[in-house]
């Protein structure tokens, strides 16, 4: 969720980033094991995420996967629905608990660990029965919150610039909760303590800007696992009040100036500008950041790129995996043509790229560079090249190398590398490369195509 109208689809239309310095973080959560790639199944039901799991994200190495928010909402079709809730039971159109239960469970066994995307900030709107038959008004929410428990701002935020405004007054004219109060946090802990007790292994905070990040902490202090992975949604606004670096303290924050600044680069300007990409445009320390080419807000907002880009979308999603900054969402969702539109299906996948399914995280040129970015983990990176213009290549220490062409027309050059000597497979085309014992192999890529070789993958 971010700020704007409900018929804006609740998405934040965000400027372009400017270079600032940024104080040192205070805690460096990132996703803990050595897979820290997250497959973001936006609207994908239960049953799909299981199913997914098991035959595709943990063969290809994807070390977690995120799943909308599960808790009963208001009914309707569109999407946003699921940013409405209404109970926290889990009973939305997803799925129920035992579903909830099971998809964990299904993912576990691929080795897949589940990110929650949590919605705490606010209730919902209006009021009638939500999607588990609970009756509710805007403010009353039975067995669960009354009046007293939303904070006494009843106007729609419209001053980013007023710490006051953005965190007490309501987003998008959503009842908003009083995090500062003792039994809201509590509340919201039992939630997802009980999120945390089907065996989830971390929360995406939806609107965490909204929210004190004092108020995040306890809320965090009173979980079953206070250490558990943590993701917090803060929209970089230049002048604002709030800012990301408030809540590093608490765990990863979503860099949303990476997203916004790939789509320049990669719409208007050259790659070659890309060779300090991270802290050194300003931005917050790899170590706390969550990085993304496009989510469901900004897909839909324009102010990133989006599956209708085509070979840019694709690049950006092979460079962001290649390159050490961060950890990545890879954004999977479905086509739309009104930016309102929910899940095909009411979120049943039946398979990828039909009835509308984008299936991202799948497409070869992407779901190929998850291993890549497991095997180079770590490593920095080194032999930096590029034309000045649209055309880069570099590696990753001693276990992999990557090249991207952005130009109009084919590029061929011979490449130095830190690579061992031998054969290996380009995982962009399956094809081979030789690299010979100088480090050194010759390649030809085609007009927007990549090139990427890794330790341990010596045949297609």
């Amino acid at each position: 969720m971010a700020r704007k109208t409900l018929a804006a689809t609740l998405a934040l239309a965000a400027g372009l980033a400017v270079t600032v310095a940024v104080p040192p973080s205070t805690a460096a959560a990132s996703p803990p094991g050595t897979k820290d790639v997250t497959a973001v199944l936006f609207e994908w039901d239960f049953d799909s995420v299981a199913t997914e799991c098991a035959s595709r994200l943990g063969p290809a190495g994807y070390g977690f996967v995120q799943v909308s928010p599960p808790a009963e909402h208001i009914q309707g079709s569109q999407w946003w629905t699921s940013y409405q809730p209404v109970s926290y039971q889990i009973a939305g159109r997803l799925g129920n608990a035992t579903d909830f239960q099971e998809m964990v469970t299904a993912c576990h066994n691929a080795g897949v660990k589940v990110v929650v995307d949590t919605v705490i900030n606010h209730m919902s709107a209006g009021s009638g029965t939500g999607t588990g038959g609970s009756s509710y008004t805007k403010y009353n929410y039975p067995g669960l919150y009354s009046s007293y428990d939303f904070d006494d701002c009843t106007a729609t935020i419209s001053d980013y610039t007023n710490r006051t405004n953005v965190q007490n007054c309501e987003l998008v004219g959503l009842a908003d909760l009083d995090t500062g109060e003792s039994y809201v946090r509590s509340a919201i802990a039992g939630y997802m303590n009980t999120l945390l007790g089907y065996g989830v292994d971390g929360f995406r905070i939806d609107a965490a800007k909204h929210m004190p990040a004092a108020d995040l902490a306890n809320i965090k202090s009173r979980l079953s696992n206070s250490s558990v992975y943590w993701k917090q949604e803060v929209i970089y606004g230049s002048g604002e009040a709030v800012q990301p670096t408030e809540y590093t303290g608490n765990g990863d924050v979503q860099e949303f100036r990476y997203a916004y600044d790939l789509k320049r680069v990669f719409n208007n300007e050259n790659l070659a500008y890309l060779s300090n990409y991270g802290e050194g445009w300003g931005y917050m320390s790899s170590g706390v950041s969550g990085v993304f080419v496009d989510n469901h807000d900004t897909e839909r907002n324009g102010s990133t790129l989006t599956y209708k880009d085509g070979a840019n979308y694709t690049l950006a999603n092979v460079f962001m995996l290649a390159w050490p900054y961060g950890a990545p969402d890879i954004n999977s969702g479905y086509e739309f043509s009104s930016t309102d539109a929910g899940p095909p299906n009411d979120g049943t996948v039946n398979a990828c790229w039909q009835d509308g399914w984008k299936c991202q995280h799948a497409w070869p040129e992407i779901q190929s560079m998850v291993a890549f970015r497991n095997t180079t983990r770590g490593e920095s990176v080194t032999n930096w090249w590029d034309n000045g213009a649209d055309a880069i290549a570099f590696g990753r220490g001693s276990k992999g190398y990557v090249a991207i062409n952005h130009e109009s027309s084919s590029l061929t050059r011979t490449y130095q590398t830190s690579l061992a000597a031998g054969t290996y497979c380009n995982v962009q085309s399956n094809t081979t490369v030789t690299v010979n014992s100088s480090g050194q192999f010759t390649a030809t890529l085609g007009t927007n195509t990549a090139l990427a070789i890794y330790s341990g993958k010596s045949s297609c």
